[in-house]
């Protein structure tokens, strides 16, 4: 079974968020990045249980520049056979999913997984888009996965249950919570990753269809104000005046 993982790079959650030219780039400076923790704990785990199960190769793909090489390897150092660069900056959702879409269609990939969302833009679009590029099924926020054959058996959480769902192989799915455990790499892996395959290839023509004007940090949280529990009134005029929740 051959299994496609789309990864991307996201900050990591103790860095600093800041924004250059006049808000409308992410400031990289003094960040370090790491492998989105839904597409590395969740999507890349679990195809390497299914691969150690039923056999096969489980190959990664991000679309990125040289400076994304480092990120790919610490996915690799996880246990993925080979990795894919389609060396291109990953400008929207829609321009990501098009260029994984079209590698995919052309190497027969039995799945195709992805994270449920990243860190960073939580947009949960491009497994849907890449479903779509490649006229595959699509199963979105997977918690559960088994694969018999050409057919694989997937739950998803819905509103007080769950979903049960089967469908015909190839597909692409978004993993969530529950899929699988994260999975530190070792010694032996991270040595192996040097020397396993990080394959360039070139971007094909499709045109980003958005783009970003600025950004913002959320507000400033206000200190914890302490009201005594005899005085209600003034906890109600708060509530009332300030949060504005009743």
């Amino acid at each position: 079974m051959k299994i496609l993982v789309c990864i991307s790079k996201s900050p990591d959650t103790t860095s600093k968020i800041a924004f250059t030219d006049g808000d409308s780039k992410f400031d990289e400076n003094g960040v370090q990045y790491i492998v989105n923790p839904y597409d590395e704990w969740y999507a890349l785990v679990r195809a390497l249980e299914i691969k150690e199960a039923n056999g096969g190769s489980v190959t990664i793909v991000t679309v990125g520049t040289a400076t994304d090489d480092t990120v790919i390897r610490k996915a690799l150092a996880i246990g993925a056979d080979e990795a894919v660069r389609i060396d291109s900056e990953p400008t929207d959702a829609y321009f990501v999913a098009m260029q994984i879409a079209e590698y995919a269609k052309s190497n027969a990939f039995d799945m195709v997984l992805t994270g449920k969302e990243t860190i960073n833009y939580n947009g949960s679009q491009v497994g849907g888009m890449i479903a779509a590029g490649m006229d595959l099924p699509f199963i979105s926020l997977a918690s559960k996965l088994e694969v018999n054959g050409s057919t694989a058996k997937l739950e998803t959480e819905t509103i007080g249950g769950l979903e049960v769902v089967e469908v015909d192989l190839p597909a692409v799915i978004s993993c969530a919570k529950g899929m699988a455990e994260q999975r530190i790499p070792n010694m032996r892996g991270i040595m192996a990753a040097r020397t396993k395959p990080l394959n360039v290839v070139a971007p094909v023509p499709f045109e980003s269809l958005t783009s970003f004007e600025s950004y913002a940090l959320p507000d400033i949280k206000s200190a914890c104000k302490m009201i005594d529990p005899n005085n209600m009134d003034e906890l109600v005029e708060l509530l009332h005046q300030e949060a504005k929740v009743i």
